[in-house]
């Protein structure tokens, strides 16, 4: 989505804010722009990328904002690219999110000019007539935000201001402390090379940042919110010598899961240590747990179904957050509501669980980012400890879900008295063991890579599994889709013959996941269903017999159920190999976002 940079403080400030909108490029941009401030405001801002941003390098100024904007209201153009300013030029905003409002607001502002097509223009000019009523800069903000409706995170800036004044509601704007001066980010990323102590703002939040200090007001109330300290540095956020961040992010693998498994399994006792708060008395009479995600996160909570059904005895539902809807059949008293959101701020997943709250339910998270939004809303939390993921293409993300969401159902099966010690830790050993099964995979990408090069240019891929395998067979689908942009889809291997069969072809490849707790052998009956039709078939297979069906295999270690999950970490690589073969732009894909804060 859009990003925020800011600084005020005594380095090069232009300096400071092109490198941090490098750093958040990542979330995905059509322009580009930055706001400087010495006495003046000077904007610069263009469609195309943030190097296309010419900023005269004989300039001095005191502090200033940036942005990455990608496109909402109005198409990818040097106008529509933030930061807009007033009709004095003396103002200038930057903004993530919507303004549901501003059709409205506009028309109240007659005497205004407008020079973009965005919905974000609106807010300079309403700044601008409250400053001419005489308000100085942190007031008239302070009345304006109230005026706004829909989700924003803004930075704004004056010529006669020597600060920067914020306001979030519903978009995540952090800030950071460092020695010689004050950082704004849409996250850490933007700023973590100069410092890892930060701030996260909070909804209704408006802060004004001077180079010594912050003061946060909340409804007209000074507050206080704590400076945390970012576990991760710099170099975590580098591609360390790989091509594509997608690539070292897959590569991360085995220490994101030995991060997520740390301190938190014993497998001689079959006991899992999550550190929930939620009384285990709760958790025992829940009878029914709602899982909302979206995309990727949405596939993890499909995988988890079958481990919450199967390890803790509980009926499990799996909704697309953006369809999330409360019915008079919930009871809240015996509903946990659980959002998985690797930004802890996806717009559609933080309205689910409001619905959810409001319904009564009790309300969890399984998030990646410390002092995101939804932690603040549920109930409880579990961070699954991946660290920064840069790549748009969700990877290590998504096995780290997986892996946590496994501990959480053998916490409640043990909670709820579903699973036997025995069969736990035979469970945890398992687990236990992923982190060096995915190494296995990692360590035979060649013989992935081959694969990529040999049936890349298929007209369209089919990836097909039952059971645990299916969530991950929509998942490599996805994660296809969305490097290579080739067709790609997933389906439950025994609905082949119910349609999709109608579309294969001997130019359709056919992925199948032939692992444990996937039904293997039912579904070498589909296999010989696409081979009839002369489709290749290459097997993720921890079985024999798949060599004697698939034209290709790929030999998955034997860990029981979770061996699916080590087969997605070798078709992630494929889809980076079939990406990288055709020059795409991997760790920004056309058209998409790393974290989705709109509905």
């Amino acid at each position: 989505m859009c990003g925020i940079t800011g600084y005020i403080g005594g380095s090069d400030s232009t300096a400071v804010l092109k490198s941090s909108l490098k750093n958040l490029e990542y979330r995905g941009y059509d322009s580009a722009g930055i706001a400087l401030v010495d006495d003046t405001v000077e904007v610069y801002k263009r469609q195309g990328t943030i190097d296309d941003v010419a900023v005269p390098t004989d300039c001095d100024p005191s502090h200033g904002i940036g942005h990455t904007r990608w496109s909402t209201h109005g198409e990818p153009s040097d106008d529509n690219a933030h930061p807009h300013t007033d009709c004095t030029g003396e103002l200038a905003v930057v903004h993530n999110g919507i303004i549901g409002n501003f059709h409205e607001l506009k028309a109240e502002l007659g005497g205004h000019v407008f020079t973009s097509d965005t919905d974000t223009e609106v807010i300079p000019h309403l700044i601008e007539e409250e400053l001419e009523r005489g308000r100085d800069l942190y007031p008239a903000v302070s009345d304006v935000i109230n005026r706004l409706e829909g989700s924003f995170a803004i930075a704004v800036t004056h010529a006669d201001c020597d600060a920067v004044v914020l306001a979030r509601q519903d978009s995540p704007l952090v800030i950071g402390h460092g020695d010689d001066g004050m950082f704004i980010g849409s996250d850490v990323t933007a700023f973590v090379e100069y410092t890892r102590q930060v701030t996260y703002l909070e909804d209704g939040d408006v802060a004004a940042l001077t180079p010594d200090g912050v003061t946060i007001t909340n409804d007209g109330t000074v507050v206080n919110r704590p400076i945390t300290q970012v576990t991760w540095d710099a170099a975590a956020a580098g591609k360390s010598g790989h091509d594509h961040y997608m690539h070292k992010e897959i590569h991360e693998q085995p220490h994101a899961l030995r991060q997520s498994l740390s301190g938190r399994l014993d497998e001689l006792a079959g006991e899992v240590d999550l550190d929930i708060d939620i009384d285990q008395e709760v958790l025992a009479d829940i009878d029914r747990i709602q899982l909302v995600a979206c995309g990727t996160s949405y596939h993890a909570g499909l995988f988890a179904k079958r481990l919450f059904e199967t390890l803790a005895n509980v009926s499990v539902t799996v909704t697309r957050a953006s369809e999330y809807h409360v019915t008079g059949a919930d009871d809240p008293a015996s509903t946990l509501a659980l959002a998985i959101t690797q930004s802890g701020e996806t717009a559609d997943t933080l309205s689910a669980i409001r619905e959810a709250v409001s319904m009564g339910a009790r309300t969890m998270a399984v998030t990646n980012t410390v002092g995101s939004t939804v932690t603040r809303e549920v109930d409880d939390t579990i961070f699954i400890q991946a660290g920064p993921e840069i790549g748009v293409a969700a990877t290590k993300t998504f096995v780290s879900q997986v892996a946590t969401l496994a501990l959480f159902s053998v916490y409640l099966g043990r909670t709820r008295n579903a699973i036997s010690r025995n069969d736990a830790a035979t469970f945890l050993s398992n687990l236990r063991e992923l982190p060096g099964a995915v190494q296995e995979i990692l360590d035979a990408e060649g013989e992935i890579e081959r694969l990529a090069a040999a049936y890349g240019d298929g007209e369209s891929f089919f990836f097909i599994g039952r059971h645990l395998g299916y969530p991950v067979a929509l998942e490599s689908a996805l994660k296809l889709k969305e490097i290579s942009y080739d067709h790609a889809e997933g389906f439950a291997a025994g609905e082949l013959k119910h349609g999709p069969l109608a579309l294969v072809t001997p130019e359709t490849p056919v992925i199948a996941l032939l692992t444990e707790g996937t039904e293997p052998q039912k579904t070498l009956n589909n296999v010989k269903e696409v081979e009839s039709r002369g489709a290749s078939v290459i097997g993720m297979a921890s079985i024999e017999e798949s060599t004697a069906f698939c034209d290709e295999t790929v030999d998955i270690p034997d860990i029981g159920r979770m061996e699916s999950l080590v087969a997605n970490v070798a078709l992630q690589l494929f889809a980076y190999h079939i990406a990288k073969n055709k020059d795409r732009n991997i760790d920004k894909p056309r058209n998409l976002a790393k974290s989705v804060t709109v509905e």
